[in-house]
């Protein structure tokens, strides 16, 4: 069964999570370098049947857009192109990188660890766009 994919894009880093074959849990999958994302993602699509690509909608407190927005337009766009058999979905992201840095806190990663893996708040807050957007499903 084809799996859902988050993209929690960043400017330097960018954090992704795949649903279980069923789509009914997120799972945090990697953590990669934004400029490595298309490649990353045809590799992963050739390897895994995915049919849906969630992105990480970015806006301020009171829903305009903030500085990220324009880039995940952008990326959205690309991701269209590459991928035109795909969904290609926006969903609202805001408070997923403080929702994944409690998640974190919750599951006893210490102040140290958080900061040496900052790689894991960004697949965790892919995880929680995903969960999201499977609950709005």
């Amino acid at each position: 069964m084809p799996r859902i994919l988050a993209i929690d894009l960043g400017t330097k880093r960018t954090g992704l999570a795949v649903t279980d074959p069923l789509k009914m849990l997120a799972n945090p999958l990697e953590t990669i370098e934004t400029s490595a994302l298309l490649d990353y993602l045809k590799s992963y699509c050739s390897r895994e049947e995915v049919d849906t690509l969630v992105l990480g909608y970015p806006t301020r407190l009171n829903g305009q857009d903030n500085e990220m927005t324009p880039k995940v337009v952008t990326m959205k766009d690309r991701l269209s192109k590459a991928f035109p058999d795909k969904k290609i979905e926006l969903i609202d992201e805001r408070f997923t990188s403080k929702m994944a840095m409690q998640s974190m806190i919750s599951m006893g990663s210490k102040k140290k660890d958080r900061k040496e893996k900052a790689g894991n708040l960004d697949k965790v807050s892919a995880a929680i766009i995903l969960q999201s957007y499977l609950e709005r499903q």
